[in-house]
């Protein structure tokens, strides 16, 4: 019998035989087609940008690169275009486009793309054609061309650009590569193209998956929708369950967000949890974390304090505090960061009315055992039990 014939009696016999290729072959079509979807969204926001850089230095300072109005007008249009179209409008997000614009002014781009740019103030300037063949020009993704325009200079950038286009470096690959000044080393180096060669391979921690892409926080924001995710799904069972839990512990939390998400610098961060304590009038920041307490872990939240403090607190709100919660296996842990308050009076009333640790603790262990057991989470003792001990402390 021919292997046609017996792949026939094979399916007839067995009708799944041969899916796990189907199935490996229908997800590879699908994280084909996600990652199209990512870099087509991805060239249209990057030309957007260009263009939103453009305004703000042809329309603002002349053309010059350096900008006499100072912030104000900045601050201005972050604020309207936040009011209208949400995230992704920051003044810093409008200063990278503005340096975006002046790395990469028209004579800079392809004469094919450049001759059809139309006039600044004209109104094919929204039409698609005119925005898909600038969008043709840049083959990076935006999250490229932010860490191309801060390097140190404009000899470096064209080093790290052709090299990622050459070698198809994710953003992770471009990142690792300048913060190890890979162009500093190989012009240094007397054997470059052995440099170069060895530069183009990629690690394991520089993959993206399609799924990665398309949740970019720039995409996401640039399309206005929401990015409130968790990793795992203990993860977010116990996220879930510890914004109902501390909700229940009485009347002084109200919850304001979850798995917020800030910028510092060119990196982005994830506050997991974000409520307000009404009695105490401050934000409390919680961040879970599914491994062993270190000392990471607390630097990670002083800097999520820090920023909350000068981005998230409004007049008249006591400084911050932070909640970090570890979730390892057998052993959990709960810690307040109160070492940043100005005095050991307000930290004292920080400690009164907070709930206790252990408690806390507790109730991750709690709810980390009923997930992986898979058995119903209902209220428990460890809910009365906090609800006694902040009554008693009062």
């Amino acid at each position: 019998m021919t292997r046609t014939g017996k792949e026939l009696v094979s399916k007839a016999t067995n009708p799944l035989a041969g899916y796990d290729d189907l199935l490996a072959d229908v997800v590879r079509v699908i994280e084909d087609a996600r990652r199209a979807a990512a870099r087509s969204i991805n060239a249209v926001m990057t030309a957007t940008y260009w263009l939103v850089g453009r305004r703000i230095v042809e329309e603002k300072q002349g053309g010059e690169a350096r900008a006499g109005y100072g912030e104000a007008v900045l601050k201005r249009l972050s604020a309207d275009l936040t009011t209208r179209f949400g995230r992704g409008f920051s003044v810093d997000n409008l200063e990278t486009m503005r340096i975006f614009f002046l790395a990469y002014p028209p004579a800079a781009i392809s004469e094919t793309a450049s001759r059809k740019l139309p006039a600044r103030r004209s109104e094919t300037l929204s039409r698609e054609t005119g925005l898909a063949e600038l969008a043709g020009r840049f083959r990076l993704s935006w999250s490229h061309y932010v860490l191309l325009v801060r390097t140190r200079s404009e000899y470096a950038r064209t080093f790290y650009e052709t090299e990622a286009l050459r070698g198809g470096w994710t953003v992770r690959q471009l990142r690792r590569q300048i913060d190890s000044l890979f162009y500093e080393r190989t012009a240094l180096s007397r054997n470059k193209v052995a440099m170069l060669r060895k530069g183009a391979v990629a690690k394991p921690e520089d993959a993206v998956s399609a799924e990665e892409e398309i949740k970019n926080p720039y995409v996401l924001e640039f399309l206005g929708l929401k990015d409130e995710y968790s990793e795992t799904q203990v993860e977010e069972a116990l996220i879930r369950h510890l914004e109902t839990f501390l909700l229940e512990l009485g009347g002084d939390f109200t919850f304001v967000g979850r798995q917020r998400r800030l910028r510092v610098g060119d990196a982005w961060y994830r506050v997991d949890l974000l409520f307000f304590h009404r009695r105490l009038r401050c934000l409390v920041v919680i961040d879970l974390k599914l491994g062993e307490f270190t000392h990471a872990d607390a630097g990670q939240m002083h800097l999520y304090l820090n920023y909350a403090r000068e981005h998230w607190t409004m007049a008249g709100e006591n400084p911050p505090v932070g909640l970090i919660l570890c979730a390892k296996k057998d052993h959990a842990v709960a810690k307040y960061a109160l070492e940043g308050l100005p005095n050991k009076v307000l930290a004292a009333e920080y400690r009164t009315a907070l709930p206790e640790e252990h408690v806390i603790a507790a109730e991750m262990e709690r709810t980390r055992h009923a997930f992986e057991e898979r058995r119903p989470l209902l209220p428990g003792r460890g809910v009365r039990a906090g609800r006694r001990s902040a009554r008693a402390k009062r």
